[in-house]
């Protein structure tokens, strides 16, 4: 018995069941390769699908494998993409039929805790796209509430910073410095928590038995 697939699949199986309660769907797969197949059966042909900016969609190789899929991509990883089509691309992403990111944290009573600098990522979370599906890696479950928070900051915030080259205080110190962070230099904006959902089958989580992302 692997101990930490056994306590991935446990967490998860607590963390579905909460979600259910929230009228939000919850998947477990033990690896990236199930649940990225998983969820390209989850899309409709020639649906307008979104991405939010997630490094666990880039690992987990699902962005490649939409790629080869019959659907209206908004690829803002496309090589030679512009800054400018990326901005077009989060606004087309709000009217999106599916929405693909990750999330920073999900608490084990099935709450999504995001962080967000822009805020198209966290708005195409609570109103928009028909379908919205995260993929997200065990490495960011946690107990509580103020654990996800505490996890933004200490983890996916100075990560975050560093990846997209933001002169940020905790990409210098690793920890967050809240009171000394400020535009333009500052990538955590809008701190939204998905508690429930009233539409059914739109808010769709699909927890990966494996690190992914920060």
């Amino acid at each position: 018995m692997d101990p930490r697939k056994t306590t991935y699949r446990n967490q998860a199986e607590q963390i579905i069941k909460n979600l259910k309660k929230r009228n939000m769907n919850g998947f477990y797969f033990e690896s990236s390769q199930e649940a990225v197949e998983a969820i390209c059966g989850m899309i409709p042909e020639d649906a307008l699908v979104g991405l939010g900016g997630s490094e666990t969609i880039i690992e987990s190789g699902l962005i490649d494998s939409l790629r080869k899929m019959n659907i209206r991509l908004l690829d803002r990883y496309r090589e030679g993409v512009t800054p400018e089509r990326v901005a077009e691309m989060r606004q087309e992403g709000l009217l999106s039929d599916v929405y693909i990111t990750s999330s920073n944290a999900i608490s084990s009573d099935g709450k999504i805790v995001n962080m967000d600098g822009t805020g198209n990522r966290v708005a195409a979370m609570i109103y928009g796209p028909k379908k919205v599906i995260f993929m997200v890696g065990m490495n960011k479950a946690v107990i509580s509430l103020e654990d996800a928070i505490t996890r933004i900051k200490t983890i996916a915030g100075p990560m975050n910073s560093i990846r997209v080259n933001m002169n940020t205080p905790c990409s210098k110190l690793g920890f967050c410095a809240d009171p000394h962070c400020h535009p333009p230099n500052r990538i955590c904006s809008q701190l939204v928590i998905l508690e429930a959902s009233l539409i059914p089958d739109r808010i769709n989580v699909v927890l990966v038995g494996e690190e992914l992302g920060y």
